[in-house]
């Protein structure tokens, strides 16, 4: 006799939640089960995606198209990648690791060039944009806003951007007493942003938190649901 498919999924999804939830009473092998599971399906599930969505598609097929045509002349644009995946794969080696670094180091920097130029362009530059909007009064006026709200809402943020960039601000000077300090404004508006981070974290906080329960009670109201159809 066949399974229906929701049957076998409701009682995966079943046991799967009180694996998790045995949690609750603390570290167990249950948990450790369910954590190895999805930590083992989500490596399977990103090396597959590298394997069928970057390397054979960028790598295989044009090195087999390569062989098939005869077009020698991309070989050149082919040799860097391919010294690059056996450089990685050295990796495994405890003796030919350190062959690996060149390959790690440009991976390495050229990882941190886009994160840099992604904060700058994606963050800062936008960030300063916004802050200097809320000071427009002309896009106040046009959905009719009260210029005293508009500058009081300016204001705030432009103290919390300052402040908060300052606090992530680590210059500072050796004392006589030996420790280092920074210039007492930096101090002033770092404590100040300290303040602001706090606020955004217990925001984001409450939404991790409202999210997880969220999840909690749909996991619970569908295995009720489940049970309830038996």
């Amino acid at each position: 006799m066949q399974l229906p498919l929701d049957l076998i999924s409701g009682v995966l999804s079943f046991l799967f939640t009180v694996l998790i939830l045995s949690y609750l009473i603390g570290d167990n092998p249950l948990f450790r089960i369910a954590v190895y599971l999805f930590v083992g399906i989500t490596a399977g599930y990103v090396a597959s995606v590298i394997l069928w969505q970057v390397l054979t598609p960028r790598l295989f097929t044009p090195t087999s198209s390569m062989f098939q045509t005869g077009a020698y002349e991309q070989a050149a644009l082919l040799v860097v990648p391919w010294l690059g995946l056996a450089f990685i794969l050295m990796k495994i080696s405890p003796r030919l690791s350190r062959i690996a670094s060149f390959t790690m180091a440009f991976l390495v920097g050229a990882g941190a060039a886009v994160i840099i130029a992604g904060a700058l362009i994606g963050t800062i530059i936008p960030q300063v944009s916004a802050t200097i909007n809320f000071f427009d009064l002309n896009i106040a006026a046009a959905r009719n806003i009260n210029p005293a709200e508009v500058i009081g809402n300016g204001s705030i943020v432009l103290v919390g951007v300052v402040t908060t960039l300052s606090y992530f601000h680590f210059g500072a000077r050796p004392q006589a007493s030996g420790n280092p300090r920074r210039f007492i404004v930096i101090e002033f508006f770092a404590f100040i942003g300290k303040i602001f981070i706090g606020i955004t974290l217990g925001v984001i906080f409450a939404g991790v938190y409202a999210a997880a329960l969220t999840a909690l009670i749909e996991r619970i109201s569908s295995l009720i649901n489940f049970f309830g159809n038996f």
